[in-house]
């Protein structure tokens, strides 16, 4: 006898809850996410459909396979997850589970999904972020990022909160987490939202990277200087 799971028809979609590493594109035209285990080499965008990470040609999420996109139903279980040490400088994604999905004890896996607010972590230096600044890593085409506050972006590629809500699109919240609670000044789904405490946030970010070149204009200067003396 075949079992078959029961078809559930709710009102509106679920709410799930994963983490992710922000990615963009290497001409700095594009955002998005990619994941931290199966299907990590494939980055998403904020609404995307899943395929199967294997190549077969079966619609996600098939009953016996892992494709889909996976999320957990509780928050804090998403949010253990940023506790190890590959994944600190991820980001906890809130999703909409679309399309068809199974149900699991601890989460789902869905063929559709939307992200709908990103909640980005503070700086390794433990300040509150107000960037995402180049991490040393990515994949082909895309260059990863980790929250930076204003004293750590300095000369490293770097798009602000409000930057990458923009290139992401589709709606995307960015909200700046840490110790603090969450601002307003990161909650941003488009530039002609930008408020006071946006522009501020930009303003940080754009006087880091302008000390940054100071001082090297300054050594600069005095290599220069060191050199006609000799002469």
């Amino acid at each position: 006898m075949r079992l078959r799971l029961p078809v559930e028809r709710p009102t509106e979609p679920p709410t799930g809850y994963k983490i992710a590493h922000p990615v963009l594109s290497q001409d700095g035209t594009r955002a998005g996410f990619t994941g931290v285990s199966l299907g990590g080499a494939l980055p998403y965008g904020v609404l995307a459909d899943a395929s199967c990470v294997y190549g077969r040609r079966h619609r996600p999420p098939a009953r016996l396979c892992d494709c889909g996109f996976h999320c957990v139903h509780e928050r804090t279980a998403a949010e253990a997850l940023l506790c190890t040490a590959e994944h600190r400088s991820a980001v906890l994604l809130d999703v909409s589970v679309l399309g068809a999905y199974i149900r699991f004890e601890r989460g789902f896996r869905c063929a559709r999904q939307r992200v709908r607010t990103a909640t980005v972590g503070p700086c390794a230096c433990g300040a509150t972020a107000v960037a995402l600044a180049d991490a040393g890593w990515g994949r082909p085409g895309w260059r990863a990022l980790a929250p930076a506050c204003a004293g750590c972006v300095r000369g490293r590629p770097s798009v602000s909160l409000a930057g990458f809500a923009r290139l992401a699109g589709e709606g995307l919240r960015v909200v700046a987490g840490g110790a603090a609670a969450p601002t307003p000044s990161a909650e941003l789904t488009a530039a002609e939202e930008l408020g006071v405490p946006e522009l501020m946030a930009e303003a940080a970010l754009l006087q880091a990277r302008l000390d940054w070149f100071q001082t090297q204009l300054a050594r600069l200067g005095e290599r220069g200087a060191g050199g006609a003396e000799q002469g």
